[in-house]
């Protein structure tokens, strides 16, 4: 995923963590025992050190000083020293870590070897805390792997055998028993069933497959036995294609530079420069001055340079947005996606389980041939009675009359069609288009759109029964909110058919829609948003099932619905709303706007005290420990500005 993570002194382990962040969700999770085992020793070291320093600083050649707070500098700063040497190889001398290593080397040179450790503590704090917060982020492809079918009923001279997807070749043929998933594509060669599509399509209706027809692997067959000719390796299958989508979009992320990095490289040279300038040129000029005072003193302005308070307060203001948005039931994964949050021009909505609730009802009952609306929807009611297709308990649930079971007899489903039943004596036939063509039914309906229930009672037309996904209460209040939070576009995507979308799309006012898309054209259509967003504007995407993870991973911003969408959308998702109210992506924005300016404030804050004591050093009025206390004040001071993100109204 993206890069854009907190600022501070920690910039360069935000560029490495946010690196490793996506290493961790393919290789495991953060391990706090780990991190935290070798920052309790130098902790204890450094306490033991700084409470006996006298009696250890007055050992023969300061040799117990050394014992106790050299192993604690080396323990807590060894990331700090490792990045620091390997840059310095690599040609890129003056960063943030070079000008830590420089100060505390400085430090434990004028013997203030307690100052050398604090400094590495207060950034290996700031680290640890940086890694929590990503560091549970994604075991996100393990959702998904568990859509992935292990086994094949591969058929071998007319034997059933049991085989890895990936040794079957095009051409084979393989059976798929019901409430298996469809390991391979294929070509139904025998039998009907229907199958639940919503790993792949996101849509929850159950679709109904035949003879003749493709079926994609990742889809579950829900009732009857099927007979599949193979027609693509399992490599190129539709499932492989997702996994493969979510992997390669992790990967096309890059990271942000956050201001701190890019401040660094003017700030340490000029800081260097500065202490070599103090150290050098009085004794050349001033009477009376001697080396040693001098490179003292440009030694305890190196110490005092190091941006500890920047450390401390950056990450301060973003764990507070980070906080104060999880007690608003949104998950932020890291600092970075806050600050990503803050540039947010374009939302696009996946539709289903995300504007909509995923929950069918019936929308409207069109009665023809003398029949009334009650009588249509009795009929309907009855004959599906039999049926536990969401479709059917949709009608069933609009029906508020009493259903007499004894009222339904010959009852029949007619595979891809839909039912015929006798009720009340009378014959009913309950289905799509395709019925009552076959049936010879006169009607001039064939063009409704959506997801519709023709009628035929007694061999006569009586009219349809269409049938839609009810929108989230909150969905026209969030679109609303977004475009007053100064949000330019709003879009939806959905597979789901036109007429459908433009629907939903003219009753929330959104800005435009996509219909009819299969998972790999919505990575499409996200690219071309990418692609005309300006460099300054981010894209963010909010969606649920298991075809949203590739789209989720690909955008700036990637925000899932968590209590009700798919685990492999939640683990790769950026941010978790929780209550999977869409209102809550304007307020995870407004939460990341206070919290940037907050982090912003804090860094104007550490900088101006950072620049007083630093000049206050030069002139030799500033002690080491003057320093220190200015930065415990920064920190302090930031820990209070950044309790305010907590009280985003």
């Amino acid at each position: 995923m993206s890069d854009k993570h907190s600022a501070g002194c920690c910039a360069t382990h935000e560029n490495h963590n946010h690196q490793g962040h996506d290493h961790s969700h393919e290789h495991g999770e953060f391990n706090l025992r780990r991190e935290i085992v070798p920052l309790g020793i130098s902790l204890v070291l450094f306490f033991i050190g700084l409470i006996f320093n006298q009696p250890l600083h007055d050992t023969p050649g300061v040799i117990a000083e050394y014992a106790v707070l050299i192993p604690a500098y080396l323990i807590s700063g060894w990331s700090v020293l490792t990045s620091a040497g390997r840059n310095i190889l690599r040609g890129k001398i003056f960063d943030e870590n070079f000008l830590m290593t420089i100060a505390t080397l400085g430090a434990i040179a004028i013997h203030e070897l307690p100052e050398a450790v604090a400094v590495m503590l207060f950034f290996q704090v700031g680290e640890l805390f940086q890694g929590f917060a990503v560091g549970r982020s994604r075991r996100s492809i393990k959702a998904l792997l568990e859509v992935r079918p292990d086994t094949a009923n591969l058929i071998v001279d007319g034997v059933v055998r049991e085989v890895d997807p990936e040794k079957v070749e095009v051409g084979d043929t393989i059976v798929i028993k019901p409430g298996e998933k469809v390991p391979l594509d294929g070509e139904i060669l025998s039998g009907n069933s229907q199958v639940d599509t919503s790993a792949l399509t996101g849509e929850s209706i159950p679709r109904t497959v035949r003879k003749g027809e493709t079926i994609l692997a990742g889809v579950i067959n829900q009732t009857g036995s099927l007979t599949v000719r193979v027609t693509k390796l399992f490599a190129e299958s539709s499932i492989a294609k997702i996994l493969d989508l979510v992997e390669n979009a992790s990967s096309k992320k890059a990271p942000t530079e956050k201001f701190i990095t890019r401040f660094a490289r003017y700030y340490t040279p000029i800081v260097v420069l500065l202490s070599l300038a103090v150290a050098i040129l009085p004794p050349l000029f001033i009477p009376g001055a001697t080396s040693q005072q001098w490179v003292y003193r440009a030694l305890v302005l190196l110490v005092i340079s190091c941006p500890c308070g920047l450390v401390i307060s950056i990450p301060l203001g973003y764990f507070g947005g980070v906080g104060g948005a999880a007690k608003r039931g949104i998950l932020v994964k890291g600092s970075t996606f806050l600050d990503a949050l803050t540039d947010v021009k374009t939302v696009i909505f996946d539709k289903t389980g995300t504007l909509t609730e995923g929950v069918f009802q019936v929308t409207q009952v069109t009665p023809y041939n003398d029949y009334s609306e009650t009588e249509l929807l009795t009929f309907a009611a009855i004959a599906e009675s039999q049926s536990n297709h969401p479709v059917a308990r949709s009608i069933m649930e609009a029906y508020d009359g009493a259903i007499n079971k004894f009222d339904v007899t010959d009852y029949e489903e007619i595979p891809g069609h839909g039912i015929s039943a006798k009720v009340r004596g009378m014959s009913v036939l309950a289905g799509n288009d395709r019925l009552l063509h076959r049936e010879q039914i006169e009607h001039d309906t064939c063009n409704v759109e959506g997801t519709v229930v023709h009628l035929a009672i007694d061999g006569k037309y009586a009219g349809y029964i269409l049938i839609a996904d009810r929108i989230k209460e909150d969905a026209a209040m969030a679109i609303a909110r977004l475009k007053k939070a100064g949000v330019n576009e709003t879009v939806m995507l959905t597979g789901d058919n036109r007429v459908v979308a433009q629907n939903v799309a003219d009753k929330l006012g959104l800005d435009a829609y996509k219909a009819e898309l299969l998972p790999e054209d919505k990575v499409k259509a996200i690219e071309q948003y990418l692609r005309k967003t300006d460099k300054k504007s981010k894209v963010a995407f909010v969606g649920d099932g298991i075809n949203d993870a590739p789209v989720i991973a690909r955008v700036d911003v990637g925000m899932a619905m968590g209590a009700l969408g798919s685990d492999a959308a939640i683990e790769t998702a950026d941010v978790v709303l929780m209550t999977d109210a869409p209102s809550k992506v304007a307020e995870a924005i407004s939460i990341a706007r206070k919290t940037h300016t907050i982090v912003w404030q804090n860094i104007i804050l550490a900088m101006a005290v950072k620049g007083l004591f630093i000049l206050l050093g030069a002139i030799g009025i500033a002690t080491l420990w003057e320093a220190v206390f200015a930065d415990v004040g920064v920190a302090l001071m930031a820990i209070l500005n950044a309790t305010r993100v907590l009280k985003v109204n």
